[in-house]
């Protein structure tokens, strides 16, 4: 049997007190579009409190003369270690050489296949590329030089100054010698050797290729 709903037919203030005027507004509700308002935990950064700011001080700008300042430091010590400031290359002077090859080296200069003035040339390079001239002076050699004036190398060589300038001193002091006269008896058999060592080279490797030649192939 349905429990009969009682009609009420008169005020009842007790239900009337239940109810919500018009214009009061639901606080429950209240907080929930304020928190729907609110940004999202992760995208909003905290600010710095407490031992953050002493971990994470503020960078005061820096001026534009504390620039120049820090780069002038910087640039300092790579002019004070610079190589060429603290050493000096010593003094030379220049002097004109001329050389041929020994008459007992013609004959193999002709046979060896190379224009013999090339061989001479390449002779007096090597032979000149570490030269440190002596303070002793060295009397030419009196082997006899070859007459082929086609074959001879000239250059000009730079040699240590204090050298030349002591041996001036003790053989020519009136300075009416030519320098290569002082000199020649250093250099010249410099570069007959090497002008030996180059003709045994071509001749080795001459012989190397004819063998290659004459190989039959298998």
């Amino acid at each position: 049997m349905r429990k009969k709903i009682p009609t009420i037919t008169r005020p009842d203030p007790v239900y009337a007190a239940s109810l919500r005027p018009e214009g009061e507004k639901d606080p429950g509700w209240e907080k929930v579009r304020r928190a729907a308002a609110m940004p999202e935990p992760g995208s909003v950064e905290p600010a710095p409190m407490g031992d953050d700011v002493a971990r994470h001080p503020s960078t005061p700008p820096t001026s534009t003369s504390q620039l120049s300042r820090e780069a002038d430091a910087r640039a300092a010590p790579a002019v004070k270690s610079s190589p060429s400031r603290s050493r000096r290359s010593p003094a030379t002077r220049k002097i004109d050489i001329r050389v041929n090859a020994l008459e007992r080296q013609e004959e193999a200069l002709i046979d060896c296949g190379v224009d013999p003035a090339h061989v001479i040339r390449a002779a007096l390079r090597r032979a000149v590329k570490n030269l440190e001239l002596g303070c002793e002076f060295v009397l030419p050699s009196e082997e006899q030089r070859t007459r082929i004036t086609e074959w001879r190398a000239r250059t000009s060589l730079a040699v240590d100054a204090a050298a030349l300038t002591a041996l001036l001193r003790a053989h020519d002091p009136l300075d009416v010698l030519s320098k290569w006269a002082l000199v020649r008896g250093q250099i010249e058999p410099r570069v007959w050797a090497e002008i030996d060592i180059l003709l045994h080279e071509i001749a080795v490797r001459a012989a190397a290729q004819n063998a290659e030649t004459d190989t039959p192939e298998t």
